[in-house]
Order: structure tokens, then sequence, then C-alpha cells
């Protein structure tokens, strides 16, 4: 009778094996692309070290879990436009190729931002501003240039990036003091043509700010009023413990949306760390700037939780408008490649992304990842 017992026992835990292994094999575990579904693209921006050859790591990390890419600096004017008679398309033609070679929507960033500017564009060679003329012909020339050698190859464009601040007004950079409003405009004029199937984009930062919320309403309705294509609206997602407000982030998400354009969330990074106050000296003391970087080794459990619950509260607001939103993207594979590191202060140590420095998801990423597998139908 023992051995019988034990017989049956052995059959049951065998037959419950072979069932679990059967059901293991039928639903492996979702990646992040697989939670997210067609709900929006799932996207990340990339570095050019990301992209070469040898950094297989990452590369399969990009290929598991994203449905979508961005460069981060590769395409910005200093990178691909140093010199007004030489483009170096090198890295970014390489990360375009990743991008088409592994079935990922690629994103061009971006054409024209008053920062990492090649410093010959709106100068002359005695280093005074050029005319309006001038300047117009070199915004149409690179455009054109850049756009064209991706046609067919890139979905859209950051066009603008950054030009309105936060009351709404215009950001006095070298393309307002030259053109005045004109420029941005001219820009997505200039997009167009050089593909005229290319969605085109204006992105911008701190958009829960009431005052830029409007002036780029504002810019939208006269872009359309122009007769000029823009598809969405690229609402950078730099955020931190205590800002945004979830709340007038929302507001925003459906003041664009009203305006009959897309939301994408394009920068999106929450950084962990204390928030640095405009206008601070942050070099004054050794104690403030440690004040500044209190998680040198690792992020302790009780700021973990806080963080990972904000995340994925706008994770949902995002989901919540699906219907609006057309892409979210990470501004960064790992916490590791974050340039929130380094920033404001040498040294300071983040966890801003949704992939800590040993390649893991984060817990509200794998919540995510776990309760879209509980949802799947049992085969």
């Amino acid at each position: 009778m023992k051995f019988r017992h034990v017989a049956s026992m052995a059959f049951w835990m065998a037959l419950t094996t072979a069932c679990t292994s059967q059901q293991q094999s039928v639903s492996p575990e979702l990646s992040l692309k697989d939670a997210v579904g067609d709900q929006f693209l799932i996207g990340v921006a990339l570095n050019t070290r990301q992209t070469a050859a040898g950094d297989s790591l990452s590369q399969n990390l990009v290929k598991r879990h994203f449905t979508a890419i961005v460069p981060e600096n590769c395409m910005k004017m200093e990178e691909i436009h140093p010199e007004e008679d030489r483009y170096d398309f090198s890295k970014a033609d390489e990360l375009v190729n990743f991008g088409i070679s592994n079935g990922l929507v690629v994103t061009g960033h971006c054409l024209i931002w008053h920062s990492q500017l090649a410093p010959w564009f709106c100068v002359d060679k005695d280093g005074k501003p050029v005319s309006a003329e001038v300047l117009k012909e070199r915004m149409k020339e690179h455009i054109y240039t850049v756009v064209k050698r991706y046609k067919g190859k890139i979905r859209g464009w950051d066009v603008v990036n950054e030009a309105i601040i936060e009351d709404g007004s215009y950001r006095k950079s070298p393309f307002y003091e030259i053109l005045g409003e004109e420029f941005i405009p001219l820009a997505f004029q200039y997009a167009h043509e050089a593909d005229p199937d290319a969605e085109l984009y204006y992105n911008d930062y701190g958009m829960d700010i009431e005052g830029r919320r409007n002036g780029v309403v504002k810019l939208i309705r006269t872009l359309k009023e122009r007769g000029l294509r823009i598809d969405a609206v690229g609402m950078q997602g730099h955020m931190g413990m205590d800002h945004p407000d979830i709340n007038e982030f929302e507001k925003s998400m459906m003041a664009f949306a009203a305006e009959g354009v897309k939301v994408m969330i394009t920068e999106w990074d929450m950084s962990a760390l204390p928030t640095v106050k405009q206008g601070a000296n942050i070099a004054d003391t050794l104690a403030y700037q440690a004040a500044l970087n209190p998680y040198t080794e690792s992020l302790p459990d009780s700021v973990s939780k806080v963080w990972n619950t904000r995340m994925k509260q706008f994770f949902q607001l995002f989901e919540k408008h699906a219907d609006v939103i057309t892409r979210v993207t990470a501004w960064g594979l790992t916490d590791n490649d974050s340039w929130k590191n380094d920033f404001p202060i040498k040294g300071r140590t983040d966890y801003p992304l949704l992939f800590d420095r040993n390649y893991q998801p984060k817990p509200f990423v794998k919540e995510l990842m776990e309760e879209a597998s509980a949802e799947q139908p049992v085969k």
C-alpha cells in the first residue's frame, strides 16, 4: 500500500510538472511591447554605441521590448551638419538601418533647435547674424538634405524643438531673432516639401505649464490656418518626484488633441533625486552637492516604491488616452545611459528609466507585463 501511494504521488507530480511545462511553453513571459499591445508605439532613444555592432546586450533588449526608436543625439545639427559644406550621416545611417532591419518605427530628432546647433548656421564668416534670406536658404537646404535622405525610412520628424517658453511667447533663439515667428511655419513647409508622406511634429518640455500649453495651441492653429501639416505634438516627459502635476499634464494632452493633432510622450524619464530649483548655485558647498546626490550606490526601497507608483500612474494616464496617443518613448534604455546622470553636478547618480543598470525591468514594468500575461487566454 505504501509503495502504491508513493507511486501515485509520483505520477501526479509528473503530470503536474508536464502540464506546467506545457503551459509555460504556450504562454512565455510577455515583453513590454506585448503588454502595450496596439495601444500605441513604445519607443526608446538610443545613443550611437547602442546601434553600433558589438552592443548585443542593448540591441537584444531593444528588440525584445520596444517597437520604435529615436536618435538621442546623432541627428541634431551639430552632429549631422557640423560645417556648411559637410554632412556626417554615418551614425544616423547606422541607427536608421538598425531600426529598419529589426522592424522598428524610426523617428527623426530633430531638424530645427536652438541648442546643439551647428555654430556656423546662423552667423556669417565674421560671426554676425546672417540675413533673413540667408537663414531661410540654409534652413531649406539643411531640411531638404536630411529629410530626403531618409524618405520612406523615417515615419516622422520632430521638425521644431523647444521654441516656446513658459509664458507662451517665443524663445529668443537665433532663429527667432532673425526670422521672427515665421521660422516655424517655414521649417514645417520645407519638411513637408522634402517628404510629403512624413509625419511632422512640434516637440517641447514643461508642457503641463498653462502658458506654454496655450502657446502651443496657438501654434497648432497658426500652422493649420496656413494649410501646413502638423500631425502631433511631442510632450517631453522629463519628470521628477514632485513635477509635473498629473492633472495639468492631462489638461495639455486634451488641449492639443482638441486641436485635431495626436499626442506623443517623447522623452519620458523620471528623476528619483531631489529637484534642482532654477537659480540655485549648485557649486556652493559640498554639503549641498551631497544633498543633490543622495543615492550613489542604490535607490532605497522606500524611494523606489514611490517612484514606481508614480511612473505607473502616468503610464495608466497614457493608456486612458490611447485614442489620442500614438507613441510613448523613454529617453534612454537603462539607468546607466540616462543624461540625468552627472546633471547638474558631475558624479550625480540617477535612476530615471524603465530598465535598471543590470538591464532588468523596473517593478512597475514587471507589473505591466504580469498584468498583461494574466489577461492572456489559457491555451
